[in-house]
């Protein structure tokens, strides 16, 4: 193995670690995810991670997770990164994440734990921006961008309320 493979390797095993606390959060214990090295030096073997489901008791391989189980172990890796990062960079903050859709594929269980990981965040100092459609996201978000399409352009407003 060539000693850039390797630090890459070291590196998305201390992602999949870190991913894999926010994943076990999101989904209320059910997931973690591991990095193998199976099919390491086979292009196609893509990147060697597996799903640990406590449920089962059996690993699987990420394409048998559904839709919105997709979806969290995506935002799962998105947060890893940042926080290995954060921790590599003497501390230094990545202040802002965005989150583009996704959101619909959750059921009401899964989107109010992907939404207290959210909320979290933003507690921590981070602005957390969604992009989404899903109606009830407006009830869960004080502070809310509304971009309306017509056919003369795009308007914009906002809007801020108190979250009970």
């Amino acid at each position: 193995m060539r000693l850039s493979a390797f630090v890459l390797a070291a590196r998305l095993s201390q992602v999949a670690a870190a991913a894999s606390l926010r994943l076990e959060v999101m989904s209320a214990g059910r997931y973690q995810l591991e990095h193998t090295d199976a099919g390491r030096g086979n292009a196609r073997a893509g990147l060697g991670l597996r799903v640990v489901d406590a449920w089962t008791g059996q690993d699987r391989d990420p394409a048998t997770l559904s839709g919105g189980e997709t979806f969290l172990a995506s935002l799962a890796l998105a947060l890893g990164l940042a926080d290995v990062v954060s921790a590599e960079a003497g501390g230094l903050d990545l202040e802002t994440l965005f989150v583009d859709e996704g959101f619909g594929s959750l059921d009401d269980t899964a989107l109010d734990q992907v939404m207290t990981v959210l909320d979290g965040l933003r507690a921590g100092g981070r602005s957390v921006g969604v992009v989404s459609h899903v109606a009830e996201l407006r009830q869960r978000i004080p502070a809310r961008i509304h971009v309306k399409r017509d056919q003369s352009g795009s308007t914009v407003h906002t809007e801020h309320t108190a979250i009970a």
